[in-house]
């Protein structure tokens, strides 16, 4: 009995901000898998090493947590004014589908490098020395991302001093600016309140927040469901009850946003929402052992991706919780202390982050002008990644 052989494919494994993943040119996939469809994501399920039943993706680039379950696909603009398409895909770990339905913020740290580095961004715009700016069309979204990302003789920089919560080495810096970041086809603020009562059945009713900036998300006050606010992972994510909660809450928000129509869809829908809860500052040491003190920081926030809480934030939902802190009488912004602001910085399990916003109100209704944050990037691999022919 005959079995295909392994086919290699063009990929370069990278960090982006507290996240990993596979990068991908568009015209570097096989010809079946450069239109969207089932044949690429039976590929990139392939490629992760999903579905994995033991939950492990041992058979694949996949580190088995939503941060590293990810893959990133390249192309040249379709915008005017851009230098390059990104497109994100959120891989299942155990589960045969791959989520197309939002952004990675974190990885949007990487995009910049890789499309420098990968012929997207002409010549003339790379300076030998100094910050290359790279103009990146969100495809997911379809909104714009900036990213300054530092050139040194005519190559991006990747070491540095920059320092981030949830990534164990320094890096350089690279700056990102979320362009115009709620939602553009629909309220910023889905239900038209900035806080409402969301009924969740065995939990019980909720103030919630629910904001369309960065990423669909649905954030609660920590007292109304058990917690401090200074929960860390395993305090979360050995809990199976507390994972059901969480998700009946997901669901029954996505319902209420509009996302999905009935609460059985958000089964395939895991990318989005997310789902997030707040609190005031009170000391807690983060998972690295590092002391949080209560003074370092405006809030708590922690939030949960594909059904577990993060070890440290999602980039697009810190874009959500920097926008919704900008705008009074948001909890986030009344758990940061209320009042007008522009930046805040948020305590999460990995340690700190510092994030800010412009937000202002026209004719009744809010929206954000940009989201700005300083994340880091480097590659880890380059080369090929192998697949069975059969994958797709």
């Amino acid at each position: 009995m005959s079995f295909p052989p392994q086919i290699k494919v063009p990929a370069t494994y990278m960090r982006g901000g507290t996240s990993k993943g596979a990068f991908f040119r568009l015209q570097d996939l096989p010809e079946a898998c450069q239109v969207p469809g089932e044949a690429r994501d039976k590929l990139l399920l392939r490629v992760i090493g999903s579905p994995d039943p033991y939950e492990k993706q041992i058979d694949g680039l996949g580190n088995a947590t939503s941060s590293t379950s990810k893959t990133v696909i390249l192309a040249a603009p379709t915008q005017p004014d851009h230098d390059v398409d990104y497109l994100f895909g959120q891989v299942s770990i155990d589960k045969p589908f791959v989520d197309w339905s939002g952004n990675c913020g974190n990885l949007t740290a990487a995009v910049g490098a890789f499309a420098i580095n990968s012929g997207f961004v002409a010549k003339e715009r790379i300076p030998e020395n100094g910050i290359c700016t790279v103009r990146i069309w969100q495809a997911n979204i379809k909104k714009t991302i900036v990213a300054h990302v530092p050139i040194t003789n005519g190559e991006v920089q990747e070491t540095g001093d920059f320092e981030l919560d949830g990534v164990t080495f320094p890096a350089a810096e690279v700056k990102i600016e979320f362009m115009d970041p709620a939602d553009g086809e629909g309220s910023m603020f889905p239900t038209g309140n900035l806080v409402d009562d969301l009924d969740v059945p065995g939990v019980g009713t909720l103030k919630a927040t629910m904001i369309n900036a960065g990423i669909p998300t649905i954030f609660v006050n920590a007292e109304d469901i058990g917690y401090k606010g200074s929960e860390l992972q395993g305090d979360i994510n050995s809990d199976p009850k507390a994972l059901a909660m969480f998700e009946t809450i997901r669901a029954h928000g996505a319902v209420k946003m509009g996302l999905i129509k009935d609460i059985a869809e958000a089964a395939n829908r895991q990318h989005t929402p997310k789902v997030a809860f707040v609190a005031k500052p009170v000391d807690y040491v983060s998972s690295s052992g590092k002391q949080i003190n209560a003074s370092d920081v405006d809030l708590l926030v922690r939030a949960l991706s594909m059904g577990k809480l993060h070890h440290a934030m999602m980039g697009t939902a810190a874009v959500a919780i920097a926008t919704a802190s900008a705008i009074p009488g948001t909890l986030v912004n009344l758990a940061a202390g209320g009042g007008d602001r522009t930046e805040v910085t948020f305590g999460h399990p990995s340690g700190t982050l510092r994030v800010g916003a412009e937000a202002k109100e026209v004719n009744g209704q809010w929206t954000a002008t940009k989201a700005i944050m300083s994340r880091s990037a480097r590659i880890i691999m380059e080369g090929w990644v192998r697949v069975p022919q059969d994958s797709f």
